[in-house]
C-alpha cells in the first residue's frame, strides 16, 4: 500500500499482555478490528506505546505478522524497528519490510546517543538499506538526542524517508523545519496535545496514544482541519485535552493501557519495568475517561 500521501490519525497501538506476560493475541485482535470500525488511518506496531523495548525480536515479528495479517490490507501498516544499533534496526527493518509492512519508524540512538555525523549515518543506513518508506522519529525526551534541523534538511532529501513523527513538543523547532514539507516529505505530531497546533504547520496529522481510546474521535479531528473546519478541529483538541493530560500523568504505555483495560478491551498488564498505576493517577485517569464518555 502507497504511504507516501498518508494523513490523518495513526494509532500508536499497545500490545496487550496475558497475565503470564505473553502477548495477548486475542485482544490485539479485538484492539486492531475496534480501530478499523472507528475509522482509523493507520496502525503503527512495536513503537514507544507497543512496549517493543521489553519484548524479544521473535516476538516483535510474531506481533508485527500477525497485525499486517489481521488488517489485510484494510490500512496502512508501519512497524517501529528502532534500535540504538544501526545494525539492528536495519535487520529489524528488513525482517518487517519482508513480513509485508507498509513502512518504518525509525529512531535516533537511544544511551549510546551519536554525534550529528553518527546520527544521519544511523537513520540513512537504514533508509539505504529498504525498499519502503521511512518515518522519522524525533523524540529527545527519550533518546537523549535529537535530529537536528540540518540533519532533518539532508535526510529529507532520501528518496525512502517520506516524513517525520515530531515528538521534541517544541512547537518552535517543528517550525523551524516545516519548510521541508511538501509532496515527498510529511510531518506527523508525535504529541497529543499540540496535534492541531503542528497541523497548522503543515503536518499531516498524529500518530496517537490518544486514538487507543477515542480513535474515530481523533481521526474527525485530523479530518476535520485538512477538509479546512479549523474551528471544529480546534473544538475536539481543546475538549480532548483533560482525557489526553491524563493518559500521560504517568510514563506512556501505563495510563493508555490501564484506560484499555477499564473499558475492557485488554488487562492491564505490563513488562517491567513498567508496572500498574499509582492509586491516585488511576483514579484521575477513570474521571477522566467518565467525564469523556468512554465509562459509564
Amino acid at each position: 500500500m502507497d504511504i507516501q500521501h498518508l494523513e490523518g490519525s495513526i494509532v500508536a497501538l499497545v500490545t496487550p499482555f496475558n497475565d503470564d506476560g505473553s502477548v495477548d493475541f486475542e485482544a490485539l485482535d479485538r484492539l486492531i478490528e475496534f480501530q478499523i470500525e472507528n475509522g482509523t488511518d493507520g496502525i503503527l506496531t512495536l513503537g514507544t506505546t507497543g512496549e517493543s523495548s521489553t519484548m524479544s525480536h521473535e516476538e516483535d515479528n510474531e506481533v508485527c505478522r500477525f497485525v499486517v495479517e489481521h488488517v489485510g490490507g484494510r490500512v496502512p501498516v508501519i512497524a517501529g524497528s528502532g534500535s540504538n544499533s544501526t545494525e539492528t534496526m536495519l535487520e529489524k527493518s528488513l525482517a518487517y519490510q519482508k513480513i509485508g509492512v507498509d513502512g518504518l519508524l525509525i529512531i535516533t540512538p537511544y544511551y549510546n546517543k551519536a554525534n550529528e555525523e553518527g546520527i544521519y549515518r544511523h537513520l540513512a543506513t537504514v533508509a539505504d538499506g529498504v525498499d519502503i518508506p521511512c518515518i522519522l522519529y524525533n523524540i529527545p525526551g527519550r533518546c537523549g538526542c535529537s535530529i537536528s534541523a540540518a540533519n532533518m534538511e539532508r535526510l529529507a532529501q532520501h528518496p525512502n524517508i517520506m516524513g517525520v513523527k515530531e515528538a521534541s513538543a517544541n512547537v518552535a523547532f517543528a517550525a523551524s523545519i516545516a519548510h521541508l514539507i511538501g509532496p515527498e516529505f510529511r510531518m506527523f505530531s508525535g504529541e497529543d496535545g499540540i496535534a492541531v497546533p503542528l497541523m497548522s504547520l503543515g503536518a499531516s496529522g498524529v500518530i496517537s496514544v490518544w486514538a487507543n481510546v477515542q480513535p474515530a474521535l481523533v481521526h474527525e479531528m485530523c479530518r476535520a482541519y485538512l477538509d479546512g473546519d479549523t474551528q471544529r478541529a480546534r473544538e475536539i483538541q481543546i475538549a480532548g485535552q483533560p482525557l489526553v493530560h491524563a493518559l500521560f500523568n504517568e510514563v506512556n504505555p501505563i495510563p493508555v493501557k490501564e484506560a484499555l483495560a477499564q473499558m475492557g478491551l485488554i488487562k492491564a498488564n505490563y513488562r517491567l519495568p513498567l508496572c500498574p498505576m499509582s492509586e491516585g493517577a488511576r483514579s484521575g485517569l477513570t474521571q477522566a475517561l467518565k467525564e469523556a464518555g468512554l465509562l459509564a
